[in-house]
This record gives structure tokens, C-alpha cells and sequence, in this order.
């Protein structure tokens, strides 16, 4: 074994002098991830350039049976880039670059540490935009967004990462270097073998490059809320939509009347309709002429009013009143300030079922806390649904808030984690979403291609 002193130097060697930081250098940021989890000081921080100095100090760390955590943006809300304190931190951040777009193709080569907002802007350049959108745009790297299938805002309309990819290039543990970036959709070779990597948190291997399918830009955005009776109403107008306007369903985002008057409240907003409604759907068309949708959106909503299935509706007429529309989703910014802390959870369900947990889980935390506070929201047409409840409003006993939470989401048959995955946060519970074969099969997996156990230790499942 190599000593620290020769270890740190052996890393130096391998990634470059100026790419090491060890032990109390390690700058603040590094040692934790935006879940909130108590700062882990590495051995190291490794910032490497290249491909091939990746593979380098993979090389060594796997000699030395060195734990390794890839980071990327940091933002994930499960613990998946925390440090191990034994093991050496590998930040992509200087693999920056967005190397290519191929507007005739349709596709983009970047860089994993490339921000999220680094490729929408440069696919908007050539007339293009990537399919995934998040909060975290301005921070989250691409990297992560595929170790984590990041969704976001654009699932219901493009998928979630998985969906966009091509092809990647992947370091393993050992250092081998796996070369799949194929643009071919078509390439039945065998396994795929780049979905091994695509949400398996960097348990698996270090993502590196990735080639990634971009779409036209559509020029045309119309947006409504709608107030709605209940959840089915909800699916039905979803439903309607879906047929009027094929593939320009953008957004529908559902918020329940507890985030509606948490939110009106606290961004003091304006309430948008005379009667606050049970719920209320934002939704977002795109497409190629604005006349089109708006008289589809009109059309559907209409319809909706006069069955009775839709209480009310606010079509904007401008870019600037669809952003005030889009205010009333924007209350999660303030969690972090208004609860103290907020306890979120980022489940999916059978998307039928999504009404009567809604209803289970509200019920049930005011059975257990009676006035607790809760708000309930999610995209909804791609089974998502997120809680948040205060904390402070249910005796600061956040093991069991998460108890009963994750109690229902496994009565309900649904996932624990719809994003961010599982990191360390949600490791208690990802028996309540996997059957004891489906462990055994990806502990089977990660064994094959991390046989030492290297890459995030700890994230996922035991070591």
C-alpha cells in the first residue's frame, strides 16, 4: 500500500498537481450535497480535466482500494454525493464543455460536469432545445442529471434522462474506459449497456461524456390554470388535452388547495379565481403557431366548464401573465425558510391512484398530528407527486413523518423516489419499492463491475 503522503502524490501524478486538494483544503462546498446532510471531509478533492485523468485515478484508487465519490452540481436531495471520509471526492466541474451540437442530427456532446443551463442555451443557439428541464438548471450537471435519470419539468412531453441518451462514456472502477457514444437509435448489439449507468447514482461508474438527442424549439407557448373539482377531473382534462393537441402537452402541473393558499400566502400573491377550488392544473402547450393551441386550449377548457368537470379557468394572454401563472408553482423556493425544516418527499404512483393517496396521506398525518401542516403537488401526468410537510408542525419527529409516508406510498404499490433517487437518505426504505429478488439482482450488478466496492460506498444499499 502506498502511504498518504505517496497516495496524495500518486493522485497529483494522475489527475495534475493543480486538480488535488487534500483534507482540510477541501473547500466547504465539496463536503456535502443540498439534502442537508452533516459535512464529510474527504481524504482528497480530485478535479480532473480529461477523460483520461479520470481513468488514471480510478487506476490508482482501485489499487489502493480507495473509496471514490463522483460529484457533480452537489443539488440532489438524497445524499448521493456525500463524501466518504476514507475516500476521495472526483468533481467533473472542469469537464465543462459543451463539444458539440449536430442541429441536423439533432444531437449534443458534452462533457459531464456541463451545466444543464450550459446545453438548453446551446441548443437554443442553433434553434434546438434538450428535452430536461430542473430548478437547478444554473448549477446541476449533466453528469449527475444521468446518474440520478433526472426528470424535472418536461418529462410528460420528452422522458427524463434516459429518454434523452444516445450514448455515453463511462469510467469503471478499475479504469477502464467504456466508448459508447453511438448515435445510432438503432444498435441491437447486445446489452445496452449504458442503461446500467443511467440512475445508478455513480455506484456503478464514472460518467464522463455523453451524447444526447436535442428537439426543434417549438415557437409557440399558450399557458392556463385551471381550477378543478377533483383528482379524476384532473385525469380527464389531461386526458383531453393529450388527444386535442398530440405531443404538446409541456406542462401540467397539479397543486392541491393547500399549496395553493401556502403559496398565495406566502409570495403574497394575488388569488387567482374568487373561489380558491380543491385543485387547480397549470398547464403549458407548445407548439408551432400560438393561434392553434390557444384556440385548442380554449376549446378543451370549455368543454371542461361546461361539463362541470373544470370549476373556473385563467387562459394568459401574454408571456408576462403565463410567468404570473407560473408563480403560484414557484412556493418549494420558500420551504427552506417557511418550514422548519421542510420534510419532502418525491414519490410516483399509479397515476389513477394518485387522488386517493393524496387523500390517505392527508388524513393520516392529521389522524397522527392534528393541525400539522402539508402541501401536496406534482406533475401528476408523469405519476409524480411530491409532499412537504413542516416539521415543526408534527413534533420535529421526522423519522416518523417519513414512516408513514413511505408506509402508504408501499400500500399504494408506487416508488419511493420518482427523482433524486436513493443516496443515503433513502436507503431504510427502498424495501418498500424493490422485492428482496430485485436487491439481490442489482447487489449482483454491482459486484460485477465494482467488485471492491469502491465507487460511492454506502449509496443505494449497504457496502
Amino acid at each position: 500500500m502506498t502511504g498518504a503522503a505517496g497516495f496524495l502524490q500518486a493522485l497529483a501524478e494522475a489527475a495534475g498537481a493543480d486538480a488535488v486538494l487534500a483534507g482540510d483544503a477541501v473547500p466547504a462546498p465539496y463536503r456535502t450535497d443540498w439534502s442537508g446532510h452533516a459535512p464529510v471531509v474527504p481524504r482528497a478533492l480530485v478535479r480532473p480535466r480529461s477523460t483520461e485523468a479520470v481513468a488514471a485515478v480510478m487506476r490508482l484508487c482501485h489499487a489502493e482500494r480507495v473509496p471514490v465519490v463522483p460529484q457533480g452540481g452537489r443539488t440532489g436531495l438524497a445524499g448521493g454525493a456525500v463524501p466518504d471520509a476514507a475516500g476521495i471526492v472526483l468533481s467533473l466541474e472542469r469537464m465543462a464543455a459543451v463539444e458539440s451540437i449536430d442541429a441536423a442530427a439533432g444531437t449534443a456532446t458534452v462533457q459531464a460536469g456541463a451545466t444543464l443551463q450550459a446545453l438548453q442555451e446551446a441548443a437554443a443557439a442553433q434553434g434546438l432545445q434538450f428535452g430536461v428541464d430542473l430548478g437547478a438548471r444554473g448549477s446541476c450537471q449533466i453528469g449527475g442529471n444521468l446518474a440520478t435519470n433526472a426528470g424535472g419539468n418536461g418529462v410528460l412531453q420528452f422522458g427524463m434522462m434516459r429518454e434523452q441518451t444516445l450514448g455515453l462514456e463511462v469510467v469503471l472502477a478499475d479504469g477502464t474506459v467504456l466508448p459508447m457514444l453511438r448515435p445510432m437509435l438503432k444498435n441491437n448489439t447486445g446489452y445496452d449497456l449504458k442503461q446500467f449507468f443511467i440512475g445508478a447514482e455513480g455506484t456503478l461508474g464514472v460518467i464522463t461524456r455523453a451524447l444526447l438527442r436535442l428537439h426543434p424549439a417549438p415557437p409557440a407557448r399558450v399557458t392556463a390554470l385551471v381550477a378543478l373539482p377533483h383528482f379524476d377531473a384532473a385525469l380527464g382534462l389531461l386526458g383531453r388535452l393529450q388527444a386535442r393537441c398530440p405531443g404538446g402537452v409541456a406542462a401540467f402541473e397539479l397543486m392541491w388547495r393547500d399549496f395553493i393558499d401556502t403559496s398565495i400566502a406566502w409570495q403574497d400573491l394575488r388569488p387567482p379565481f374568487d373561489l380558491p377550488p380543491p385543485l387547480a392544473a397549470l398547464v403549458e402547450l407548445s407548439g408551432p403557431e400560438a393561434d392553434a393551441l390557444q384556440a385548442g386550449l380554449q376549446e378543451v377548457v370549455g368543454e371542461a366548464l361546461e361539463a362541470g368537470t373544470a370549476l373556473d379557468a385563467v387562459l394568459a394572454q401574454s408571456q408576462a401573465q403565463a410567468r404570473t401563472l407560473w408563480r403560484l408553482r414557484e412556493a418549494p423556493a420558500e420551504f427552506p425558510v417557511r418550514m422548519h425544516p421542510p420534510v419532502n418527499f418525491d414519490v410516483s404512483l399509479p397515476m389513477a391512484r394518485i387522488g386517493h393517496f393524496a387523500d390517505a396521506c392527508r388524513a393520516a398525518l392529521d389522524a397522527r398530528w392534528p393541525g400539522q401542516h402539508s402541501i401536496f403537488f406534482g406533475h401528476v401526468g408523469d405519476s409524480n407527486l411530491h409532499v412537504t410537510v413542516d416539521a415543526a408542525t408534527a413534533g420535529h419527529d421526522e423519522a416518523a413523518i417519513e414512516a408513514l409516508v413511505y408506509g402508504l406510498v408501499a400500500e399504494f404499490r408506487g416508488s419511493i423516489s420518482a427523482e433524486h433517487g436513493i443516496g443515503l437518505h433513502k436507503k431504510p426504505w427502498l424495501g418498500a419499492s424493490r422485492t428482496p429478488a430485485e436487491m439481490a439482482a442489482m447487489r449482483a450488478i454491482k459486484r460485477a463491475l465494482d467488485p471492491l466496492g469502491i465507487l460511492n460506498p454506502g449509496k443505494v444499499f449497504d457496502r
